[in-house]
């Protein structure tokens, strides 16, 4: 690839950003900066503001409060069409008229300086960075699914934004195909070196491309950081439930210093944790990922040892899932990885759960929730109407 592919990645700082629609709000106050040439992400379930988010950075939505700021430079009034930001939609957009190169083209036939020549020298780039020179000839509708994604794609990269959008573009492909393109989007974006801010709710895609992640509920940032640290460190038990599998457990803490230890009453045992927020006792949450408990023979005693029960086992290919019971009930996943020594397990059998005290994290407690304000044409039309009156 030709080093002038790209140009100079961009970096995005949201301040106070808010988007309301309505009494609905969509977007609650976000304060965020994505890198110059970071694989940036947006996670989070429907509804919780990802793509209003990245709407309102592509210049389709207007923020009702906040700055949208794009090397320093404030994006507030620019049009869509006039910012060094392009778009990757789920939904792809191809004419089908047009050939695959004729599409790639299209958004360089109005660049001031780009003559028919330059535009097929550039759209053929793009198409060979996404491995569809052989089919530049082909209509849309000659391509399969992830064909027309890369077609997408390069025509995106062609007219080398400082800043690549992609909203959920891997939605109407199948499993296996999504997995594929996954390693091969990564793969161009390191070879372009482009600010790419993707949106999904798909946990696995995210912690699988992203340099760093966000992840969102009801219009806000509930954490931010790299994968791993997210994955391994959640802050709130929603990132702990929503980001991959999480033992979430009732547990009371009886005592919390101020470097981040406790200590928490399991049912009948006392188990170190890592505490989360400020130091308080009392009910609170435990979460620790299954691959992080190790199961160990019956009797076995220690510093978070705790015993249980083996309850049901699941094989699902290259990993096993075992879930045991405690003693005083609540049951706690196990995922066994290609682990030989456990196969003489049978529901029923005793075994000794090995949980280390970094691993176990003591959540801040929940938010109380907000009741959201009645809207006005649900007052209006439950107010009582004004008594007729007659002079």
């Amino acid at each position: 690839m030709d080093a002038s592919f790209a140009a100079a990645a961009g970096t995005v700082d949201l301040e106070g950003l808010r988007k309301v629609h309505g009494d609905a709000v969509a977007v609650d106050g976000i304060d965020l900066r994505v890198g110059g040439g970071e694989f940036f992400s947006l996670l989070g379930p429907s509804g919780c503001g990802k793509t209003t988010t990245l709407r309102m950075i592509g210049g389709f939505d207007e923020p009702t409060d906040g700055r949208i700021l794009l090397d320093g430079a404030d994006l507030a009034g620019t049009p869509a069409h006039k910012r060094p930001i392009n778009t990757v939609f789920q939904s792809y957009a191809l004419f089908p008229h047009l050939t695959v190169a004729q599409n790639v083209e299209y958004g360089l036939r109005w660049r001031p300086g780009v003559d028919r020549a330059e535009r097929r020298r550039r759209a053929a780039e793009a198409l060979e960075l996404v491995r569809l020179t052989r089919l530049a000839g082909r209509r849309p509708v000659q391509l399969s699914g992830g064909e027309q994604q890369r077609v997408a794609l390069a025509r995106a990269l062609v007219c080398r934004p400082a800043v690549l959008l992609l909203d959920e573009p891997f939605g109407a492909l199948d499993a296996k195909l999504r997995k594929t393109l996954r390693t091969e989007l990564t793969a161009v974006q390191r070879a372009v070196g482009t600010t790419f801010i993707f949106v999904t709710h798909d946990q696995e895609e995210a912690l699988e491309m992203s340099d760093r992640l966000a992840v969102m509920d009801r219009g806000k940032v509930v954490q931010c950081g790299r994968p791993k640290d997210v994955y391994e460190a959640p802050d709130t038990e929603f990132v702990a439930d929503f980001l991959g599998l999480a033992n979430l457990l009732e547990v009371t803490c009886v005592e919390a210093d101020g470097a981040s230890h406790a200590q928490v009453r399991l049912g009948e045992f006392t188990v170190a944790a890592t505490r989360v927020g400020e130091a308080r006792t009392g009910p609170g949450r435990i979460v620790i990922r299954p691959e992080r408990v190790r199961l160990e023979a019956a009797g076995r005693t220690g510093a978070n040892c705790v015993p249980a029960i083996v309850d049901k086992l699941v094989y699902i290919g290259a990993t096993s899932q075992v879930l045991v019971r405690l003693a005083h009930g609540p049951a706690v996943h196990v995922l066994l990885v290609n682990d030989s020594d456990h196969e003489h397990l049978r529901p029923g059998e005793p075994v000794t759960l090995s949980m280390p005290p970094a691993a176990v994290r003591l959540l801040s407690p929940a938010p109380v929730p907000v009741v959201a304000a009645e809207p006005a044409a649900a007052r209006r039309a439950a107010e009582p109407a004004p008594a007729l009156t007659t002079d």
